[in-house]
């Protein structure tokens, strides 16, 4: 399949003597890094990578950035922030095209990341004037109690491929107006939209006449990731990905008395109850299940449907399932494209193999797809696969369009299902029962961050905080009050009388 690549001359992405592509334009390097499109196979470009004393210069900028930035009043913060979205509008096509296309995600997805990463820069820019604290009573008189925020200082972000783009911008975007500077390292298999996010940034810095260190980009493997978990200068440490790596991460920031914000693992489940409206199980399903070739950590894997109604909603996902068109995900009309490697092929594979060792009945058999349109060899058939909530295979997360399908008698073992993964990410129930949709949402109801009624797993919406619990990390994103999380409180306390008196009616006579 032939791809025109020209959108990248446009994100600041130029061609060399020899054939490659080099990343930041004010950043060169003597080590370089492929991308490889898992759409075609094609080397799109060569990156440059971050050896550790590049890491060290980067900092040291930083360092000096923030000094300058931490006094730049919020609200004028929220002014630059305000430029980037627009930088981002004007750059929506080219950069929505250069995500599907290093990432495999659809072009439709292509562009509704981008547009995600406009929306929290208008929440950003509304948030850089609402950073409030509080104002309190004090015991003594004359004085004068009130908590404020102050900015951290390097909040270091380590972001996923499966959203290139988004969560960085989730991050950094609230950061920025919190008086942060940023360190990005983007996923090694999706540098690119990386560089390109950085060159438009680096523009609208450059213009304002602000230090480039404000937002910086280190590229490389684990092993560049390292160096931000175990910097302390580096305050907070927001790292989306496993929950193995979330493990590290947490533990090795903690042990130096930084902050982390982790956003892991997700094991989804959609509760089918006999009120649910069958059309919208049917789209907030196959949607959840196949969207990003089942690559998103809110996808849904697992559907837990009542038992009456079993027969009837699998038969019409099996149908659904048979109108799916998988292929070049910058053509419109195919519903799903390639998994983002070979690897995450193999681990396909594997998952399904352990579903039928484990008792499983396939319902849509899986496999690899060949020939000339899938010569990538990253392009999979989505599945379904009745099993039981207890199977190992299904307690754990795959990274792959494979959902599984499991039936339930009470809404009560509903429930018990849902919750029964060591994940907490997202959840949903389809019903138009209102005591039902409200027993999911009680606290009797589902143990995960995120909770929808008449709506599927996938997908967050900029406003509400996003994250989960138990193995999903804990941490919160994007909206609501997560803002405080990139910034330190401090409780002062200011004596505007002529006297002394001390808390406690303490006398201390001197």
């Amino acid at each position: 399949m032939a791809i025109d690549t020209h959108f990248l001359t446009k994100l600041g992405i130029k061609k060399f003597n020899n054939g490659t592509m080099t990343g930041l334009k004010s950043f060169k390097s003597e080590n370089y890094q492929p991308s490889v499109s898992p759409v075609d196979g094609h080397l799109i470009a060569s990156v440059s990578t971050t050896s550790p004393r590049e890491y060290k210069k980067v900092i040291k900028a930083a360092e000096t950035a923030f000094q300058t930035w931490r006094m730049v009043p919020a609200p004028k913060r929220g002014e630059i922030v305000r430029q980037y979205g627009d930088a981002l509008r004007a750059n929506k096509e080219a950069l929505g095209r250069l995500v599907s296309y290093e990432m495999g995600k659809s072009l439709q997805e292509g562009y509704g990341e981008v547009q995600e990463m406009i929306d929290i820069c208008d929440f950003a820019v509304g948030l850089s004037r609402q950073l409030y604290g509080l104002t309190m009573h004090s015991e003594r008189s004359h004085h004068r109690m009130y908590e404020q925020y102050h900015p951290l200082g390097i909040v270091g972000v380590i972001s996923a491929f499966n959203f290139p783009v988004a969560v960085w911008s989730w991050n950094a975007m609230i950061a920025l107006v919190c008086g942060d500077v940023v360190v990005w390292k983007p996923s090694e298999k999706t540098p690119l939209c990386g560089v390109a996010c950085m060159n438009i940034f680096q523009d609208v810095l450059q213009k304002n006449e602000l230090p480039e260190g404000i937002v910086s980009l280190v590229n490389g493997d684990y092993r560049v990731g390292e160096l931000i978990t175990h910097d302390p200068k580096v305050a907070l440490v927001s790292a989306t990905g496993s929950t193995r790596m979330g493990r590290i991460v947490g533990s090795v920031v903690a042990g130096r008395f930084g902050k982390s914000l982790l956003e892991l693992g997700g094991n989804n489940a959609i509760i089918v109850t006999p009120e649910a409206d069958l059309k919208v199980v049917v789209t907030g399903a196959v949607f959840g299940a196949v969207g990003t070739a089942g690559q998103r950590c809110t996808t849904t894997r697992r559907l837990i449907i009542h038992e009456s109604i079993y027969d009837k909603v699998t038969k019409a996902l099996v149908k659904a399932y048979k109108q799916i068109v998988i292929g070049n995900p910058l053509d419109a009309k195919n519903h799903m494209g390639p998994l983002i490697d070979i690897q995450a092929v193999d681990q396909y594979k594997k998952a399904i193999e352990a579903i039928k060792a484990q008792g499983g009945k396939m319902l849509v058999p899986g496999g690899e797809l060949s020939g000339r349109k899938y010569a990538s060899g990253c392009y999979v058939k989505p599945c379904i696969a009745e099993v039981e909530n207890h199977f190992e295979i299904v307690q754990s997360e795959t990274f792959a369009p494979i959902l599984y399908v499991m039936s339930y008698k009470t809404l009560n073992e509903a429930i018990k299902m849902q919750n029964d993964v060591p994940q907490g990410l997202s959840s949903a129930i389809m019903t138009n029962n209102m005591r039902e949709a409200e027993q999911f949402l009680s606290a009797a109801g589902s143990d995960c961050g995120i909770a929808n009624v008449n709506i599927g797993t996938s997908g967050a919406e900029i406003g509400g905080a996003f994250g989960g619990e138990k193995e999903t990390g804990g941490g919160r994103e994007s909206g609501s009050d997560a803002w405080k999380v990139y910034m330190r409180r401090q409780t002062s306390t200011l004596n505007w009388g002529k006297d002394l008196p001390l808390a406690q009616g303490i006398k201390f006579n001197i």
